[in-house]
Formats: C-alpha cells, structure tokens, sequence
C-alpha cells in the first residue's frame, strides 16, 4: 500500500490521482506533453539566443524578456520529466521529500514570474515617462539587482513554507492532482492556520501587489502617451500591449491553481486535469510566441533566422 513508510526507499509515497483513464490514453498523454515540451524548449531557446546573439537587443527590455523565457524553461524542465515517467509508468506515484521539492520549484518560479513582469513594467514606465533619465536608471546594476531579486526573493519566501508543510502529518496520501501544488495541502490531518496565513500574505505580496504595480505603471504609461505625438503612442503600443497580454494569461493560470485547490472536491477529474494542464503549457508556450510576433526587433531577427534556414 502506497503512503506508509517504505524501509528500501526511506520515504512516504504520495499517488498522484489526477490523471484520466490512463490504461487508455497512457501514450496519447506521453505523446502531446513530449511535443508540447519540445515547442516549449525550442520557442524559449530561440528567444533566448536571439536576444543573446544579436547586440541591439542587448537592452534591458530584451534582457527581461530573456530572462522570463529562461524561467520558463527552468518550470517546465522541473515539472515536466516527472510527467513523462508518470503516464508511462503503472502506477503514479512520487516520494513525499520529492513531492515538496517539486512544490518548493513549481511555486518559486511562478512568483519569479510575476516579479520579471513587474521589472518589465518599471522599465517599459521609464524609457517612455522619463526617458532622459532611462540611462542613468536603468543601467546595468539595476538590471542585474532586479533580476537577482527575482529569482532570489521567491526562493527565500517559499523556503520556510515548503519546510512546514513538509513536517504536517498525512492523513491521506492520495492527491487528486498530477503534481505537487497546493492539492497536496488536502493530504494533512489537521488545516494549518499558519499555512493558511503565510499564503495569503504571500499571494498578496508576490501576486496582487505587483499585479497592481504593473496595472498602475501601464495606466501611467497610456496617459502621459495619450497626449504625446502618434508616434510615441505606437511605440508604446508595441512594446506594452505584449507584457499585458502575458500579465493577463498569467493571472489567469494563477487564477485556476486557486480554484483547483478550493474547489477540489467539486470539479469533475477531467476538468481538474484540463486546467492543471493549461498552467503547464500556457505560459510557457505562448511567452516567446507573443513576445516573438508582437516585439518588431525579436520578429525583424526571427524572420531572418527562418530566410537563412530555408534558404
């Protein structure tokens, strides 16, 4: 029986109960989230080496868009391998230790997320209001120290949570998801106010508050270029209008893992399973696309890459 302590692995198994009908579909599962993690690793890489390669993309806009594709890869690379093994595997199941590693990278890179896009939003906010200024404060020190923070901050606050929840004791050890998010909290004997707490101020913290940070620099943003000429307008428009669309499909995903985690027992396996799998492949997928098509210098060196790949 799964879930008691096993003396060969050291270690409390967890079943992963979210998966649909999987005698049935088992290698129709393996073969899209194989295709989808290819597209995901060769649309992020792509965006990467462009902004890497070409050196009028070496400015801090591209260096942040760069730097949310390496996120991406980094939460699909962490989740995805997990996945394979489970829909070719007879049973799913995954080591407790293991489980909370996973919890620790799926929820560390999602807040990093939130906080590239607030980076974003800052500099898009000073090279249009305060473009004098753009040099003097967006230099490289700003870049590297909002990027360090980005990374280094979510890591910090989710540390002491994954190690709380890590010594709750376990009164089930079946989730009803496919992977180690906050489905796992249904697994405890007892609701842990503490849990509860430092989620909610993280969720305020990490998720509302940059939400509104960005919400009120692209408001800015739009109101001093409604008054400026045409052309100050269209270039806010190109450069803004792909990081709120990215913001928007974010707090969307974002917006489905609460719901999963609240509304578990009400939904229906599949809807569940459905939603889980969007969060995988949204974000990840449609990033470089989005940035790729609507950014005129990133399209401009796509195109070129295709003309020299054909030809």
């Amino acid at each position: 029986m799964f879930g008691v302590m096993d003396a060969d692995f050291n270690g409390t198994f967890i079943t992963l109960g979210g998966f649909v009908e999987m005698d049935k579909y088992r290698y129709m599962y393996f073969v899209i989230l194989l295709t989808l993690y290819i597209l995901i690793l060769c649309t992020n890489c792509t965006i990467i080496c462009l902004i890497w390669i070409h050196r009028n993309l070496h400015e801090p806009m591209y260096i942040f868009i760069a730097a949310l594709s390496l996120n991406s890869l980094l939460f699909s690379t962490a989740l995805y391998p997990k996945l394979f093994f489970d829909v070719l595997s007879k049973k799913q199941i995954i080591v407790h230790s293991a489980c909370m590693f996973q919890y620790f990278l799926y929820y560390s890179f999602g807040v990093s997320d939130f906080l590239l896009l607030s980076a974003m939003s800052y500099d898009r906010y000073v090279s249009i209001c305060k473009p004098l200024h753009y040099p003097t404060i967006m230099g490289k020190r700003t870049v590297i120290v909002l990027l360090t923070l980005a990374w280094l901050l979510p890591a910090c606050v989710d540390v002491p949570l994954t190690i709380f929840i890590s010594k709750q004791k376990l009164c089930d050890f079946t989730t009803k998801g496919i992977l180690c998010n906050n489905t796992i909290l249904k697994l405890h004997c007892v609701k842990s106010t503490f849990v509860t707490l430092y989620g909610l101020f993280v969720m305020m913290s990490f998720a509302v508050v940059p939400v509104m940070f960005i919400l009120f620099t692209y408001i800015k943003i739009f109101i001093i270029t409604y008054h400026s000429c045409a052309e100050v307008r269209k270039k806010a428009a190109e450069t803004c209008l792909p990081h709120l669309m990215v913001l928007f499909i974010f707090s969307c995903l974002c917006l489905f893992d609460v719901i999963i985690a609240r509304l578990e027992s009400d939904l229906p396996k599949i809807v569940r399973l459905i939603m889980t799998v969007q969060i995988l492949v949204y974000n990840p997928l449609f990033n470089p696309i989005i940035y790729g098509v609507k950014m005129k210098e990133i399209w401009k060196h796509i195109k070129g890459l295709f003309y020299q790949l054909v030809n």
